[in-house]
């Protein structure tokens, strides 16, 4: 059995932009699946959804889309409708209810990070990154299991640098972790990278988590409650009630964890 943990960013881990509020926070959040589970029940129901919502089409199929889907842009301007909106949320809630799936999310504030540490900077990604494998390693030792990481391709430049991020941490360690004990719990020691295109389903999943994944933080670690009441909000609902990774009954410090 086999998981794989696929992972989404909300915001950048440029330091230079941490004094600006819109981009303080960076947060990488993780969808956890068996490969299995994906092949068989995910990937089906999820390319269904999206023909008979959006004719997709194997030859040019649909690739769900966070930003896309709020500002129903094409392919998705059926969802002007209001009553095919309606219809195509109720069947997105339902389903993020039932999959089988576990999320992890790493929060980091940049402004702090940079305040604290005003001589040692140490790469924001990088260090989200780090923590984000300690606790999938975590639930893989506990699934008695092992996993490897995916993402979505940002282009050259920046897939190298998260590559060299990740095998930095397999050749060397966390500070919590040896590299033998990290090489034990993965079948890969390489990043995975795929772009939009190829149409995999768990990045798909891991880009509508992630942006609620922050909005938990803000709520319920950093009291940044805006007052609104989205339909990300009934995400949030669902990744706390029984998604969130948890350790000994609990969340934040295992599913979920706010740096520095």
């Amino acid at each position: 059995m086999k998981y794989r943990l696929y992972v989404d960013e909300v915001g950048n881990p440029d330091l230079k932009s941490s004094e600006n509020e819109e981009h303080r926070f960076l947060c990488l959040a993780g969808v956890a699946f068996r490969l299995d589970y994906t092949a068989d029940v995910l990937n089906p129901e999820l390319e269904d959804m999206k023909k008979r919502y959006f004719d997709s089409h194997p030859d040019e199929p649909v690739i769900l889309h966070r930003k896309e889907l709020l500002h129903k842009k094409h392919p998705f301007s059926n969802l002007k409708d209001p009553e095919v909106l309606k219809k195509f949320n109720e069947e997105l809630i339902e389903k993020l209810t039932g999959w089988e799936y576990t999320v992890f999310a790493i929060l980091i504030d940049k402004k702090e990070h940079d305040e604290r540490y005003s001589t040692w900077k140490y790469d924001p990604y990088h260090y989200c990154q780090e923590i984000l494998i300690e606790r999938f390693r975590l639930f893989l030792d506990i699934k008695g299991s092992k996993g490897d990481i995916m993402v979505e391709s940002r282009g050259g430049k920046e897939d190298m640098r998260l590559k060299e991020s990740f095998r930095r941490i397999m050749d060397n360690g966390t500070h919590n972790l040896s590299s033998e004990d990290l090489k034990s719990h993965f079948t890969s020691l390489e990043l995975k990278v795929k772009p939009k295109t190829a149409n995999i389903s768990g990045l798909q999943i891991a880009d509508l988590i992630a942006h609620p994944s922050r909005r938990w933080f803000f709520k319920n670690v950093l009291g940044m409650d805006d007052g609104k009441v989205t339909f990300e909000d009934e995400i949030v609902r669902i990744i706390e009630s029984n998604k969130f990774f948890r350790y000994k009954g609990k969340i934040y410090g295992y599913g979920t964890k706010k740096l520095p």
